[in-house]
């Protein structure tokens, strides 16, 4: 693909995010799509995140204040959806506040995102599990039936290490590096494909098995996950140049 090419699929996307406009302000796409089109629902699930940052691109792109405009009603959303935990007791908070309020603040130096997008990273180092070194991915924290890590949120990992540069504290870097170490040790096998998600012993924190929420089966390559294996390592190593990750990935 040549500039040229490329600017007019940027132009396109613009076209096509303007038109929704109207649709997805006050409401979001939904996470799945009916009919080939994605019903407008509230700020809940965990996809939402992605409709806001497509706008602040948008913003970027092109400096049409609209943008920014629907953008901003948007992170307004992600502030309340925080504190008042609508939503939130799971590992996706990163996909949820780094395209919506960490871009916010940083195009625009919105206070109020800065402040949801913290809440958003302390929400997510509350699920970390000092027994086996992870993010717990779902569920009651502890449970037996799902104490266990999950590869998508490799993703999620930048707005810790973000977490800590606007802070100081390094907690939130810290979890990110022991999640990203128990990651590559447990969910990348011998011949680099990876499982979905991994147990471990609650009690123990013992490593017990890599099993599949999502793909063909247990020793698959479910291909969104290894998609996210791939790009999480690369993002592990631009914030730690750890060569593991450089590596791997």
């Amino acid at each position: 693909m040549d500039k040229e090419k490329l600017q007019r699929a940027a132009a396109r996307a613009v076209s096509v995010l303007r038109e929704n406009l109207g649709n997805f302000t006050y409401q979001f796409p939904g996470s799945n799509s009916e009919h080939m089109f994605y019903p407008a629902t509230e700020n809940t699930e965990w996809t939402t995140g992605f409709c806001t940052g497509t706008y602040w691109l948008a913003y970027e792109l092109s400096g049409e204040e609209r943008f920014r405009t629907s953008a901003e009603v948007q992170v307004e959303s992600f502030y309340n959806r925080i504190k008042q935990k609508t939503d939130v007791d799971h590992h996706d908070m990163g996909f949820l506040y780094t395209p919506s309020c960490v871009a916010a603040y940083q195009l625009t130096g919105n206070q109020r995102a800065k402040e949801a997008a913290i809440l958003a990273a302390d929400q997510l180092i509350s699920r970390f599990q000092e027994k086996g070194e992870f993010l717990q991915a779902w569920g009651a924290l502890g449970a037996e039936d799902n104490y266990r890590l999950i590869i998508d949120c490799l993703l999620n990992l930048p707005l810790l290490y973000w977490a800590s540069y606007v802070t100081g504290d390094e907690k939130y870097r810290d979890i990110a590096i022991r999640h990203t170490r128990t990651s590559i040790r447990n969910l990348v096998r011998e011949d680099h494909s990876t499982y979905h998600t991994y147990f471990f012993n609650p009690r123990t924190g013992e490593p017990l098995r890599g099993v599949t929420a999502q793909g063909y089966r247990d020793d698959s390559a479910w291909a969104r996950g290894q998609a996210w294996g791939i790009y999480g390592t690369a993002l592990a190593w631009r914030y730690t140049k750890n060569e593991v990750c450089r590596e791997l990935f």
